[in-house]
């Protein structure tokens, strides 16, 4: 038997998603598979906020297919192979896909698939969903492409959604890419001294506590030179106020506005609109599927700041 997550949502609505819009349902798999084809049994599956704009018919980005109601979910997922008829993968090989079913077994076409090696991350095999997958690649050629951190520059860098899993990674690649000063956003206590005592941030700020803005001035006195942008809506608005001339932001993720009906890129204010054209601060979308020329020499970095202890993962 195996588990199935089927969708029942009706789609194109915007709100939170709730309980109800998903069912656990038991299926029987078939008994024999194909030429071509592995038998997987998943390990891991990753849930990230990008998925909420598959429950709408229009999910606003041209590469992120809706899902369909009735249908098996799927996301970034990692298993081991049961059988194989595909000449690449053998039994206990573990394996990869964006687009990895939501199932306790699957039988997959091994072309959708990737190898993994798990000595590469320590044995943590998950760290190839996060830290050495497709979130420490969001952070990594999100820095490079579209943040312009230079060594020896004396960049500040401001990363907000610090703790997340995105955030967390992308204050700690800023300062090995060169950046000078890291300050994180993060909404509690305990996130902000996890910042600065683990992940090796200058500081950090609890947005529900205090003047943030004037938090901001104080702790980037010479103005803030990269942003990480994770969340959008007042925060980032404080954010790009404070930016320099020719500054970059790195438009990695808007939350605070996923449940919104609002295009993506959601539009900035006209105040904050205006900061940013007269200092010249870029903001350009950044998908980094576009960028996977570069994954492999990026995923050898990434394991190799992992394996050295450089980049910290919770």
């Amino acid at each position: 038997l195996i588990h199935l997550f089927n969708f029942k949502i009706t789609l194109g609505k915007n709100g939170l998603p709730v309980a109800e819009n998903f069912r656990l349902e038991q299926s029987v798999i078939a008994d024999t598979i194909q030429a071509g084809q592995v038998l997987v049994k998943t390990l891991y599956l990753s849930v990230d906020p990008y998925m909420h704009c598959r429950m709408n018919e229009d999910t606003g980005s041209d590469y992120l297919r809706p899902w369909q109601l009735a249908e098996v979910a799927d996301s970034g997922g990692i298993g081991v192979v049961e059988e194989s008829k595909h000449e690449n993968f053998a039994e206990g090989d573990f394996l990869t896909s964006f687009t990895w079913p939501w199932q306790t077994v699957a039988i997959l076409s091994g072309s959708l698939l990737q190898k993994l090696v798990p000595q590469l991350v320590n044995g943590r095999l998950s760290y190839f969903l996060g830290a050495a997958g497709i979130t420490g690649l969001t952070a990594l050629l999100g820095i490079r492409e579209k943040g312009h951190a230079t060594a020896g520059a004396n960049q500040t860098m401001v990363v907000s959604g610090a703790t997340g899993a995105c955030g967390s990674l992308a204050g700690q690649i800023g300062r090995l890419e060169g950046c000078t000063r890291v300050v994180g956003i993060a909404g509690t206590d305990e996130k902000c001294s996890i910042l600065v005592q683990e992940m090796g941030f200058d500081a950090a700020i609890n947005y529900k506590k205090g003047d943030v803005a004037k938090q901001l001035r104080e702790l980037c006195s010479g103005g803030v030179d990269v942003y990480f942008d994770n969340v959008g809506g007042d925060i980032s608005d404080m954010v790009i106020s404070q930016m320099n001339q020719n500054s970059h932001i790195i438009l990695c993720g808007q939350i605070s506005q996923y449940n919104k009906d609002v295009p993506y890129s959601p539009p900035l204010p006209p105040d904050i609109e205006k900061i940013q054209k007269e200092r010249n601060i870029t903001r350009e979308r950044f998908l980094v599927l576009n960028y996977m020329d570069k994954q492999e020499a990026s995923v050898l970095q990434l394991c190799q700041w992992i394996q050295e202890g450089k980049l910290k993962v919770r």
